[in-house]
């Protein structure tokens, strides 16, 4: 497994980072419901990904490993996504069949968020090159290693069910179940600080 040395945080690759998630979540259920059309996707992906996780690149929160094979944005307590760009993205990119599906689960996304300041995952991934090296446990134990020493709670949403386990192996449980329509399922989970 790669060393704890290997995570920087620098927002002067931000293009690559967002393309890493771009490539990671290319088969992730919920990212092609919304964008089936692979062209639609590539398109939209990178803008979804920028107002989501955008903000952990200010923050110096936007974790990479080396040769950005994998990345993980992370929102501090109070930072928050950019709801009014995912909310042109969304406008502008979905089919409009979906689009109150969609509405409906982003609306429970926000109530299922904790009301107490916690860390946010919006997203991690690695380049489906690199999956199976260890490189998205590296990530989260150094992100959790931070929440842990501040007492915060962390937070994410699992837009693919093959991943909860894996989530699981880092202490986050299911507390919900967010679905809508057609639409696959997202799995709200938290993970106390220790």
């Amino acid at each position: 497994m790669p060393a704890e040395s290997d995570i920087s945080a620098n927002a002067n690759i931000r293009t690559s980072t967002v393309w890493t998630i771009v490539l990671g979540f290319a088969a992730d259920p919920l990212m092609r419901w919304s964008w089936p059309d692979a062209s639609q996707y590539l398109r939209s992906m990178p803008r979804f990904v920028n107002a989501s996780g955008g903000p952990a690149f200010e923050h110096g929160t936007a974790y990479v490993t080396e040769g950005i094979r994998a990345a993980a944005l992370w929102l501090p307590p109070g930072v928050q996504q950019d709801e009014s760009a995912l909310d042109e993205i969304m406008a502008l990119s979905l089919n409009p069949a979906i689009t109150e599906d969609m509405a409906l689960l982003r609306q429970e996304m926000a109530e299922h968020h904790p009301s107490e300041p916690h860390w946010y995952l919006p997203l991690i991934a690695a380049d489906p090159n690199w999956v199976g090296q260890g490189l998205g446990t590296l990530l989260m134990k150094y992100a959790l290693q931070r929440c842990d020493e501040q007492g915060i709670t962390a937070y994410l949403e699992s837009s693919n069910p093959d991943h909860i386990p894996f989530y699981q192996s880092h202490g986050f449980e299911v507390i919900g179940k967010i679905q809508h329509g057609s639409s696959p399922p997202l799995t709200p989970m938290l993970r106390a600080a220790k």
